[in-house]
């Protein structure tokens, strides 16, 4: 892989991951569940931290890191905003948020490691990252099933 595709790549990774650090820290502002807050904040934190060793990737390949999220993670908050208001931000609407922008991230990373010629050392960091991303998603996933569980909503 050229030096420019995996520049690309890692910056597409870093932009996910900005979307779930400031999606992560929105929803810890907006639940009630203390439990879900501290959660949710230490996913923000993870994420931020892994933005850091991509960006670094990225300037050790000569690039310039990206250092922000999405057009489309921006909109989403904008939905869970829009429809918090509506909603009156529940936590399982919040977990259903997130559940959502999990699914992004975990497709993201798969995309990335689709790669065939990603260098052995970035495929190792990307992997790493991956597995975290997917444990987020499935604790998320976990946190709002047992919440439907008890409140009986979707």
């Amino acid at each position: 892989m050229d030096n420019d595709k995996a520049i690309s790549t890692l910056n597409n990774l870093i932009e996910t991951l900005r979307d779930g650090q400031e999606g992560f820290k929105e929803a810890a502002e907006n639940v009630k569940d203390s439990d879900l807050k501290t959660f949710f904040n230490q996913v923000s934190l993870e994420r931020a931290q892994m933005v850091g060793e991509l960006q670094q990737e990225v300037r050790t390949l000569g690039g310039d890191p990206e250092n922000s999220g999405s057009t489309a993670g921006a909109l989403h908050r904008t939905w869970m905003d829009i429809k918090g208001s509506l909603t009156g931000r529940d936590d399982q609407s919040i977990l259903n948020e997130c559940e959502r922008g999990e699914d992004s991230a975990v497709s993201a990373y798969a995309d990335a490691l689709k790669e065939q010629s990603l260098p052995a050392t970035l495929r190792t960091l990307v992997e790493r990252q991956f597995s975290s991303i997917k444990q987020g998603h499935d604790r998320v996933k976990q946190m709002r099933d047992a919440k439907r569980a008890v409140t009986g909503r979707r």
